[in-house]
């Protein structure tokens, strides 16, 4: 156990750092700019596509899925509802988009947990994911912009849109060239590979200062929600709730669940439970694409028998680790294929958590809106079909030998 928690000490200080970055977006504005210009951008005949992008940058910029359903999802469920576009479809869109940055986005806990369960470096993670990632989100993107032009002479309704931006503007300062400095600053880092924890600090010092003196947010105010954020006071609930998220607490949940399952792992690779359990089918799997397909199988499985996508992802990772190293692929091959087994998953299924909090909060059953998440299950179909050609496969770079 101590030998698994230990390994695993990088990733819990990223888990931290996730939490204070969330919250020091809220306080900045960075959130509430990407909310008030994004709904601007809204138009009956792309409505589906549009909200698709907003949604996958909302959820990238802050690592949750549940926030983006919870805030954009419910305001896009009644613009839909108004334009007379079925909920289920809408609903489908909503999720493909947030499901994007619960998967990609550096700050992520699910990405940050499959990068650390198997053993890999968070941006290389990313990096191997965008291989499987970019070509899915594209048809998904191009599927969307094709149903919704059969609704484009539809009526837009701006009531929520407008009572939303009014809501931001009261409350913030929003200039783009200022708000969005400290997501400016964590991309351009995360692409010069500079290590997530100084990139997520750095950001999160330049996020207060704005918060500070440019929102002329009280200093008290802004470091007490570093550690607990508290919702606002906009007059509409869902809003308030999305800007009161982050802080260190709010990652306590993910982080001790993170570190029992690392625990419990420990104990059932060292013991050689999970080796025995399903050594017979994993010694079976000869080729690189059987082996991806049965890693992201075994994910959807692990997510259906435990309603939970974080134990999946650690209990996957240790036990398909031996079989990548023999194949000679990289870690990051092991976690992004399960990430699209339990990530993608997750919210597909009635019974997880994710499945029965987006059925609650958009108003329409899981197995309605399934069939319309095509991002989610195509990435899947796409991930195998690539495999098989050998394209997007990283494989560990070998020393040359010594003279």
């Amino acid at each position: 156990m101590t030998g698994a928690l230990t390994r695993a000490m990088p990733a819990i200080y990223i888990f931290i750092l996730i939490g204070m970055v969330i919250a020091s977006f809220m306080y900045s504005g960075t959130i509430a700019t990407l909310i008030y210009y994004g709904l601007s951008w809204l138009n009956p005949s792309f409505f589906l596509a549009v909200g698709l992008l907003l949604c996958a940058l909302m959820s990238v910029a802050t690592g949750t899925s549940w926030g983006t359903v919870g805030t954009l999802g419910v305001v896009f469920m009644g613009i839909g509802s108004a334009m007379n576009i079925p909920l289920p479809l809408v609903a489908g869109m909503i999720v493909c988009g947030a499901t994007f940055g619960d998967k990609m986005s550096p700050i992520s806990d699910t990405t940050n947990l499959a990068a650390m369960s198997a053993g890999t470096d968070l941006y290389r993670h990313i990096y191997a994911m965008l291989f499987t990632t970019t070509p899915t989100f594209v048809l998904t993107f191009v599927i969307f912009l094709g149903i919704g032009l059969s609704y484009g002479e539809q009526n837009l309704n701006l009531t929520d849109i407008a009572s939303i931006q009014i809501a931001l503007v009261n409350l913030y300062n929003l200039a783009p060239l200022i708000t969005l400095l400290p997501l400016i600053l964590l991309a351009v880092m995360s692409i010069k590979k500079v290590p997530a924890e100084v990139t997520m600090s750095c950001s999160i010092v330049l996020a207060v200062l704005i918060a500070m003196f440019y929102q002329g947010a009280n200093p008290i105010s802004v470091l007490n929600a570093l550690w607990q954020n508290t919702p606002q006071s906009t007059g509409i609930a869902n809003l308030d709730a999305l800007l009161g998220r982050g802080g260190i607490s709010s990652m306590s949940w993910t982080l001790l669940l993170a570190l029992m399952a690392i625990a419990l792992g420990g104990i059932l690779h060292g013991a050689g439970f999970l080796t025995a359990l399903l050594a017979g089918i994993i010694s079976r799997v000869q080729r690189t694409a059987s082996l991806i397909a049965t890693t992201i199988v075994s994910g959807f499985l692990g997510n259906i028998a435990m309603g939970e996508a974080f134990i999946s992802i650690i209990l996957n990772c240790q036990l398909f680790k031996p079989k990548y190293q023999q194949q000679k692929l990289e870690p990051a091959i092991l976690s992004r294929s399960v990430e699209e087994g339990a990530t993608m998953t997750t919210g597909l299924i009635p019974w997880t958590t994710a499945g029965a909090f987006y059925a609650a909060t958009l108003g329409v059953d899981v197995l309605d809106f399934a069939p319309y998440a095509f991002f989610n299950y195509l990435n899947a179909i796409i991930a195998i079909t690539m495999a098989a050609f050998g394209i997007g496969l990283l494989k560990p770079k070998t020393k040359p030998a010594v003279a």
